[in-house]
């Protein structure tokens, strides 16, 4: 009870000294992904948990599992130590209180005695373990942990932290735990959408003498949305009138499913036939919508063409070298980004045939042939399962690190795909993951997005992840992994046979609509100065004006794009009528 009455404390604490009482508490999307001499402050002063910093010594904190804990002040530096631990779980715990429909972010900062460690920070609810997130913890330096969770009941909870290395001490500092209501949340995402989606655009009209036009009647129509936003296909699109309608009313960009892949293009050794995806990349290119390369390979055993598997050393190193010669030789400068060695955190294929190296090989030999496109990680459960060490944010990071010297001429430039094949969204911790990564300054894609659900949850689930990616001031685009198939979609089809929507096609046309899609309109009146000020998603417009005193009409277009050095500024336009 003591432990409660200080958590709540706490938390109206901080709520008086934010104000947060009467507006919403920001959401810090800042991010440290250096190890650092000395832990940062805990963010939000430590939301909930009490004694964050670990200034007042061991008061509300505990012992988890048989671990042997003892608190130490180093160089004024205040921290607890987990020790003599015999199982994974065993290290330091603060109870706390969990409420259903909040959204948690969290972190930490840690620490392990000696050489690294992954250690997860877990939450023990209701019966459940709640896995909030993971870091590589070093030795002699900080580094930070970020995560979230929701729960399903309301009810007390335990953090604790865990690492399957138990030869390591856990050292832990600079804890928060941040509740968020449903409306704070979604008013970070409506600020961030405002601050990194859309711009004020600032139009004048002038007539023939420099004079300005009062009372002009504008009509704003967006032609195309400035986000890139799109769908995957397969070949079924080409000669399906109604799927290829249904399809560039909506999006911007795609990934072919297959007709890029070795084992669609390369079946008999030798013999290439790139037919299917240069007719696809035609009719993509005539309708202005871009396209992502997907893959260069694929480092799944399973997903290999047949002859693949037969060859070794030198013989299979060329093949490799030919199939990226050919294919990235091929589209060279064409698309919008590469996914190069696909899933290659899960999974070592190529690895095992060439050895360690192999990832990094593959990525120099296409930025050899294709300098100037956009390589991309690309990889699953990233965002989707916080208990997936494979592929964690932290893993990821890793990988990035392994291929940040490969150099060809100049700098390679490195993409982020997150492939976001969710079930039930964690969307505090996606939120996290995206912070961290996004602290790498490169740009991320969710690119094979798509929900595993009950149909009753489905489209909910399929809506939160998309506003999510979308609100997020570090994501450059998206690509839904759900469309139409005659044969069936891989987890969920956005539309039937009919190219009726299903409930998860509907979501895409509400977000579009709110994004401004399917030409969405804006009017107005010029002003007594000829100027008329609005603020528009970033996109391409279409400008009617028509001045009925006059009887005069003009058409126009302009662009509005994110700029980082004045998009808090008014973007200018002067047309003439």
């Amino acid at each position: 009870m003591k432990r409660l009455l200080l958590q709540m404390l706490a938390l109206w604490s901080f709520s008086l000294s934010t104000g947060c009482g009467s507006t919403s508490l920001p959401y810090d999307y800042s991010a440290t992904i250096k190890c650092l001499d000395k832990p940062l402050k805990p963010q939000y002063n430590g939301g909930i948990i009490v004694n964050p910093d670990l200034r007042d010594g061991p008061q509300a904190w505990l012992p988890f599992g048989n671990a042997k804990i003892e608190f130490k002040d180093i160089g004024h530096d205040k921290f607890v130590v987990a020790r003599e631990r015999k199982q994974p779980h065993d290290s330091v715990s603060q109870k706390v209180h969990l409420e259903k429909g909040r959204l948690y972010t969290f972190s930490a900062w840690l620490q392990v005695n000696t050489g690294k460690a992954p250690v997860s920070a877990v939450f023990k609810t209701n019966g459940e373990y709640k896995h909030a997130g993971s870091v590589i913890a070093e030795s002699k330096c900080w580094s930070m942990l970020k995560g979230g969770l929701t729960v399903d009941e309301s009810g007390p909870g335990e953090l604790y932290f865990e690492s399957n290395d138990t030869s390591v001490e856990i050292w832990v500092d600079s804890v928060s735990l941040q509740p968020f209501t449903q409306e704070e949340w979604k008013s970070h995402q409506d600020h961030s959408i405002h601050k990194e989606r859309k711009r004020t655009a600032r139009i004048r009209i002038l007539n023939s003498k420099g004079e300005p036009v009062q009372k002009a009647s504008l009509s704003i129509e967006q032609r195309k949305l400035g986000f890139p936003f799109g769908c995957e296909v397969e070949k079924n699109i080409l000669g399906n009138h109604a799927y290829q309608n249904w399809f560039t009313k909506r999006f911007t960009v795609t990934t072919f499913a297959n007709e890029m892949k070795w084992y669609s293009t390369e079946v008999v050794r030798g013999k290439e036939d790139y037919s299917t995806a240069d007719k696809m990349l035609r009719f993509f290119k005539k309708h202005g919508v871009a396209v992502r390369g997907h893959n260069i390979v694929w480092n799944d055993p399973k997903f290999q063409t047949k002859w693949l598997d037969s060859l070794s050393g030198r013989d299979f190193y060329n093949a490799v070298k030919q199939r990226v010669s050919s294919v990235a030789s091929r589209y060279k400068g064409q698309l919008e980004g590469w996914d190069v060695v696909n899933e290659n955190l899960h999974f070592s294929y190529f690895e095992k045939k060439m050895g360690p190296k192999a990832s990094y090989n593959i990525f120099k030999m296409t930025q050899a042939f294709d300098p100037t496109t956009t390589k991309f990680i690309n990889e699953y459960n990233t965002l989707e399962e916080p208990r997936d060490s494979d592929s964690s944010p932290a893993k990821y990071l890793q990988k990035l690190r392994e291929l940040k010297p490969v150099v060809v001429r100049g700098n390679i430039s490195l993409g982020i795909g997150l492939e976001s094949h969710f079930k039930t969204p964690n969307i505090p911790f996606m939120r996290s993951a995206l912070d961290i990564l996004g602290a790498t300054g490169l740009p991320i894609w969710l690119t094979e997005v798509d929900v595993e659900a009950p149909k009753n949850v489905q489209a909910k689930y399929y809506e939160q992840v998309l506003r999510e990616g979308h609100a997020h001031p570090r994501v450059k685009g998206i690509v839904t992994w759900a469309g139409y198939s005659p044969a069936g979609c891989y987890r969920m089809c956005l539309t039937d046979g009919n190219f009726k929507n299903l409930p998860t096609g509907a979501v895409v046309d509400k977000l579009l609509h709110e994004w401004g899609g399917f030409r969405g309109k804006t009017k107005g009146l010029t002003d007594a100065d000829g100027f008329f000020e609005t603020t528009l998603f970033h996109g391409d417009y279409d400008l009617k004006i028509d001045n009925p005193l006059t009887n005069s009409k003009a058409s126009h277009s302009f662009k509005l794009v994110y700029d980082v050095s004045s998009n808090t500024q008014p973007s200018s336009f002067v047309f003439r009528l």
